[in-house]
Parts: structure tokens; sequence; C-alpha cells
């Protein structure tokens, strides 16, 4: 029988050893491959986790600015958009007050605030007082000039006209005068009993009082019986051509007309081309047809609505007929909050106010609704 061969033990062994190693180098190098490989995918996924914190953190820093943005101009996010620049009404009617409260108030307390509604359409409440009426020339020393000394309104339309004044002078606009104010009911009535007497032997029963309203308000409709309204000319000692001048197309009418909605008047009468180029015909809204240089005090709130959307007082309250709750800003600073509420014709009632404004004033319009204007 042929003998085995016999394998050397050292070469086995070195054999062995070296399929070893070769396995070791192997396991290493795939161990460190795919320690650089997780490597890699955590560093990567660090990025990404920190690209995203990044995103966050700017979307939280952009929602805490626009917070803050809100927080510090009064209005709240709920609320719709409003601009950045400029003057902005925002419809809030199906927005509730914040932080809401009542108060009681009378119809003497609110009746002569500024939005009493006189017109063709609608008079003067029975329950109208002419107690707080005070001379325009008294009351102001002087300051104001007046045609006559007669002449009366409510304080709060004094006030108003005179810080008006103050700044049309400081700009060199200067010579206004008051024209005319006041008219009791007895004074209207006499007027246009003066007037009907001039078209009586051409016109008689109501086709005489229809053409006699045509050039004054019958009593108790016109808006001198409001005691918020006055006419302005211009007048100075001894110069014919400032007292001749045609109050409207001058530099002061120009500036008054303006700016006088900045203190809470307004021109009461437009109509096509008046009293500037391009005005928008409203007398069928107020009624009155003729060329008057008046104007009526209705707060600063409202009368900063009616520029803002071009409105004459008639429509104003139509508007807020349909938005019984706005918002006023300016360059997106919350200024006004504006609520109509209907009260009916109780002698008292109850407002209803929000803790968040600085003030309010309250407001009769004599539809039986009170506008209440929340001033921030």
């Amino acid at each position: 029988m042929k003998q085995q061969k016999r394998r050397d033990p050292i070469k086995v062994v070195l054999v062995l050893t070296v399929c070893l190693a070769v396995l070791a180098a192997a396991c290493m190098f795939a161990g460190n491959a795919i320690t650089s490989y997780r490597q890699t995918i955590l560093a990567q996924r660090q990025d990404e986790v920190e690209a995203i914190n990044a995103e966050r953190d700017q979307e939280y820093a952009k929602a805490l600015a626009e917070f803050e943005a809100a927080s510090q101009s009064g209005a709240n996010l709920a609320w719709p958009p409003q601009k950045t620049e400029g003057w902005d009404v925002v419809d809030l009617t199906n927005y509730p007050l914040e932080s809401p409260a009542t108060v009681t108030l009378t119809r003497a307390e609110v009746m002569n605030n500024g939005m009493l509604l006189v017109n063709e359409w609608h008079s003067r409440p029975d329950d109208f007082s002419e107690a707080n009426l005070v001379s325009v020339g008294s009351y102001t020393d002087g300051k104001i000039q007046v045609s006559n000394y007669s002449l009366k309104l409510f304080p709060v339309v004094i006030d108003a006209l005179q810080a008006a004044l103050t700044d049309a002078a400081a700009q060199g606009y200067q010579n206004y005068m008051v024209d005319e104010a006041y008219r009791s009911y007895e004074d209207q009535n006499a007027l246009f009993n003066k007037y009907m007497e001039q078209y009586a032997s051409r016109y008689s029963g109501d086709a005489l009082i229809a053409r006699t309203k045509r050039d004054v308000n019958y009593p108790g409709t016109s808006e001198f019986n409001s005691g918020l309204g006055f006419t302005m000319r211009l007048y100075k000692r001894g110069d014919a051509a400032v007292n001749g001048s045609d109050y409207v197309t001058t530099p002061e009418g120009q500036w008054m007309n303006e700016n006088c909605w900045k203190y809470g008047l307004i021109f009461r009468f437009p109509k096509t081309d008046y009293p500037v180029k391009g005005q928008a015909d409203k007398s069928y809204k107020t009624g009155v047809g003729v060329s008057l240089r008046a104007y009526r005090y209705v707060g600063k709130g409202n009368a900063a609505v009616m520029h803002t959307l071009g409105l004459c007082l008639e429509e104003y309250i139509e508007y807020l007929q349909e938005h019984p709750h706005i918002a006023v800003f300016e360059d997106g600073a919350l200024r006004y909050e504006i609520v109509r509420q209907y009260v009916g014709d109780s002698a008292a009632f109850q407002v209803q106010l929000t803790g968040k404004a600085k003030s309010y004033t309250a407001s009769l319009d004599n539809m039986d609704c009170v506008i209440t204007v929340f001033e921030y």
C-alpha cells in the first residue's frame, strides 16, 4: 500500500495565520468603511436637523415680530389684515368687542356729540336742548372771528374749529370768519316764511313749500338747527379783495377743505365740482343742491372714515348700517374702533364698551342708534 504524504504542520499554521490576517484586515477595512459611512450619514442628518431648526427659528422670529407688531398696533391677530401705509378701514362686523363692558347713558348725554343726523328726511328730535350752546366769539375771547357775537355752537364744535384755525395760522392761512351758525326753530321758521313769500305769487300749497325748500330747509330739518354746523368766509378789515373773495377757491378755503377732517370737521354739502374740481355729486344724498360754505362737526374718528372712503354724512351712516363694527388704522396702527348700536328712543339705555380703548365718545345718530367711537 502506498504511504500517504504527511502535511507540514508549520506550513499549515502559516497558511492559517495568513488567512486569518487577511480576514482580519478585511474585517478592519469593512469596519472602517461602515464607521466612515455612518459618520457621513450622521453628519448629513445633523446638517439637515440644523437647517430645519434654523428655518423654524426664522419662522418663530417672524411670527414673534408679527405678534409684537400687532400688539403694538392694537389689532387683534384674528382680525382681517390691514394696510401698513396710509389710512385703512377694516370691517369687523363678524367680530365682537374685546374685553366687553356696558355703560348706562342718557339721550341728553349723547345728543350733541357730533353724529346727530338732521336733514330733509330726519327732523331734529323733539327733546333737543339748546342749553349748552355758547357764543363762538365769547367762548374764544374773540380768537375766532364771527360776523355776530350772537352766533352759537356747541363747545365741542368750537374747540375743533379753533384747533384747525390755530394750525392754519401757523402755516400762514388767516382771516377766517364764522359767518352763520346755530338757528333756533323759530329763526328757521321765520327764514322759511320769508323765502316762501317771494314765491307766493307764482306757487301755492304744496308746490309753494316744495319750491321754497329748494332754497332753504323746512324748520327743524336744517343743519343749522343742529348746533353742530356753520359756514365760513374770509374777512379782513379794510381789505375789499379778501372780503370779496370766493372762499372755496382761496388758499385758505382749500387748506380748510383738505384738512378739516383731521380735526373732526367735514365739508357738509359737497356737490359736483364743489368745493373742489372733481368732487362727486352728493346733493341727492344730502338734499341740499345750493352752494353752501358749510362745515359740520362729527368727531375725529368718524371724519377719518368719511375722508378715507369719500362719504358724506348720510352715506357714512348708511355704511355703518351695513358695517356696524369697523376699525380704523393709520400706517398699520389702530386709531379708532367704531360701533353702531340700536338703542331705540328710551330716555336711558346701555351702550357696549371695550376695555381696550383709551377713551370713547358715544353719539346719537337720530335713527334710534348710538355710534360709539373708541380711541386708541
